[in-house]
């Protein structure tokens, strides 16, 4: 896999899994531990995320849990300009996403520091979508395009689908094509095909039981499954509805997602999955 540039010399490498940890600033994220407060908050929290071994800090300031309504781009930028500026300078070296759906958003988060874009509109807002492609081919800037169905206000209204891998193919597949046409070049993409995003349980896990099918877009791919609702059921006799509940799960999918070949995984426990995902990466090369 080639290596994707970002700015000011630094990349994302892909001889390994890569991982990504998650950085709320946020006060109604899904996990409660994974949100903090303020610019000194978002810098603790990334100076942590970068001690355990981070090779990507992804900072959002929009819940996008199902059932949630957004906020205003003023309070996205609000929160989000004043922590990427302080971890870049902290982090110069820090490959940092932005995790937002808003192309002015993405705007001005890249012209304080960011290197990727984490959309997971998968340019399905009409209002954006035109917007995103253009920053994208403008700036150079990364951009993980994530399959949704549907916004996080109504995509677990039973979601249903025919062939639900070929589904998800032929809809990255449209963007991509979209994308290449405004100009984006297409080493500069990465998939995602949005665990939870317009997904049931048996969906999920389906995905990561096929996930190598998404491989010959011969695009990195990216699985975000921290601590999700489908874990529990899955791991977790008479399974809580507490995503405290569902770390060991998420670090058996890190595991599988580093022994299929998956370039990242986005994931709240930075230390505890890079871990895992270091012992898979050791134990493959010994392989004979």
């Amino acid at each position: 896999m080639y290596d994707i540039p970002l700015f000011e010399g630094r990349k994302l490498s892909f001889e390994r899994t890569l991982v990504m940890g998650i950085l709320n600033i946020t006060n109604d994220s899904f996990y409660a531990a994974s949100r903090v407060s303020g610019k000194s908050g978002a810098l603790e929290r990334a100076r942590a995320m970068a001690e355990g071994g981070a090779d990507i800090i992804d900072i959002g300031a929009e819940s996008t849990r199902p059932g949630s309504h957004g906020v205003s781009a003023q309070i996205e930028r609000d929160a989000l300009v004043p922590a990427i500026r302080s971890i870049r300078r902290e982090l110069p070296d820090m490959p940092i996403s932005v995790d937002t759906r808003k192309a002015s958003v993405a705007s001005v988060a890249i012209e304080a520091g960011a290197d990727i874009i984490n959309d997971v509109s998968g340019l399905e807002l009409p209002e954006e979508a035109d917007g995103m492609a253009s920053i994208i081919a403008e700036t150079g800037a990364a951009y993980v395009l994530t399959h949704t169905k549907g916004t996080p206000e109504v995509m677990q209204h039973d979601p249903r689908y025919g062939d639900l891998i070929e589904e998800i193919r032929e809809f990255l597949h449209e963007k991509i094509t979209f994308l290449e046409k405004t100009g984006v070049g297409r080493k500069s993409i990465i998939i995602d095909p949005g665990l939870g995003f317009g997904k049931k349980a048996a969906d999920n896990l389906a995905i990561l039981a096929n996930v190598d099918k998404f491989f010959d877009f011969d695009l990195p791919v990216l699985i975000g499954a921290s601590r999700k609702g489908f874990i529990g059921p899955a791991s977790v006799a008479n399974a809580p509805k507490d995503p405290a509940e569902r770390l060991e799960g998420t670090i058996a999918i890190s595991s599988l997602c580093a022994f299929a070949g998956v370039g990242i995984i986005r994931v709240h426990d930075v230390a505890a999955n890079r871990r895992a995902v270091d012992m898979i990466t050791e134990i493959e090369r010994h392989r004979l």
